[in-house]
């Protein structure tokens, strides 16, 4: 009796037949299922370095715009012409504080207002051609710098970085890249199109 109360209570053998309480569930192995944390911390340092070539690529062209403002820019190039909310909630920004990006932009010259035809009351938002042409300068840039990153990793790390990245797209319900109009490098694989 003495011996049951040092080694806890004892659990008889179930009935023959009897259901036994089903295995636990093996542990994750870590080499096929990276964890949320190690996951967050590779975007993380991917987004810096995606920033920085932002950046780089921004002062590179020689206009006063700011990367949040650039954002401005590439969702009118992205979406056409748009509504100050519209624009508001595709920046993630309160729509007086889109208005102020806006109104910089408009005395730039990168961005117009316009009259909506079908509601004279509302406007509607586009970029001008000096706005489009900076988009596509600053896009261009971005593509050559990024092309040439990629370009040093192994044939399979690129095809497995286009399927992560496309889930992680997919997941943060940002749509799919458009194909890219400029041409690739000469040298970028032909199959990587």
């Amino acid at each position: 009796m003495a011996e049951q109360a040092k080694s806890g209570p004892v659990t008889p053998d179930p009935a023959p037949g009897a259901a036994r309480d089903p295995a636990p569930d093996p542990a994750p192995d870590p080499a096929s299922d990276a964890g949320v944390d190690e996951v967050t911390h590779a975007v993380l340092a991917a987004s810096r370095l995606l920033v920085d070539i932002s950046v780089r690529c921004l002062a590179s062209v020689g206009e006063p715009v700011t990367l949040p403002q650039l954002r401005l820019l590439v969702v009118l190039a992205a979406h056409g012409d748009a509504k100050l909310v519209e624009v508001a909630e595709r920046l993630g920004v309160n729509p007086s504080t889109a208005m102020r990006m806006l109104d910089r932009l408009i005395a730039a010259g990168l961005a117009d207002r316009q009259s909506n035809p079908d509601d004279r009351r509302r406007t509607r938002l586009r970029l001008t051609p000096a706005g489009h042409a900076l988009v596509e300068r600053v896009t261009a840039a971005r593509h050559r710098e990024i092309a040439a990153i990629v370009a040093r990793m192994a044939p399979a790390q690129r095809v497995a970085l286009v399927g992560a990245l496309a889930a992680f797209t997919e997941a943060g319900d940002e749509p799919p890249a458009e194909p890219y109009p400029y041409p690739y490098p000469p040298d970028w694989p032909s199959n990587a199109k």
